[in-house]
């Protein structure tokens, strides 16, 4: 499991660094085209993080329930985020790869509802779910650098 981890950490930091000369007006421009903008893709990995290893394991999620509204699967954007809300986003973005993984090795996920992603992909584990969203996490790096081409 350290590797998932350490993919986890990685990518994430890839993805800050992919976006770290980008005002906040570009973080949250919306090409024609497309339906997100960076802002909620940063924001929506937060979220999903959190619901496929906590919600599904029975455990408390680590942030408000008004984020998981505006950032889990099926939303959009409806306003642009404030920088200060991006740094709070971008502080949890970083930190809450950490604690999962010192949750984790304390052995606090104990339980896990069975859950079949979009994508066919039924998740039977904590470690499905983590490795599940190293998956994820790819798939919004990559509309990530779609983004990036077009602002």
């Amino acid at each position: 499991m350290n590797k998932q981890f350490e993919i986890l950490q990685q990518s994430r930091k890839l993805i800050l660094k992919s976006i770290e000369n980008l005002t906040i007006d570009q973080l949250n421009k919306i090409p024609e085209g497309f339906n997100n903008n960076i802002v909620w893709n940063v924001a929506h990995l937060v979220v999903t993080q959190q619901l496929l290893c906590y919600k599904l394991s029975e455990l408390e999620c680590l942030i408000s329930n008004d984020m998981i509204e505006r950032f889990q699967k099926g939303t959009f954007p409806k306003n642009p985020i404030l920088e200060d809300e991006f740094l709070e986003i971008k502080k949890l973005f970083l930190e809450l790869p950490k604690r999962l993984e010192e949750d984790y090795k304390k052995q606090m996920f104990k339980k896990y509802f069975t859950y079949k992603t979009s994508v066919n992909i039924t998740l039977n584990s904590i470690e499905d779910g983590i490795a599940f969203n190293a998956y994820h996490e790819g798939i919004h790096l990559g509309i990530i650098l779609q983004l990036l081409k077009f602002i």
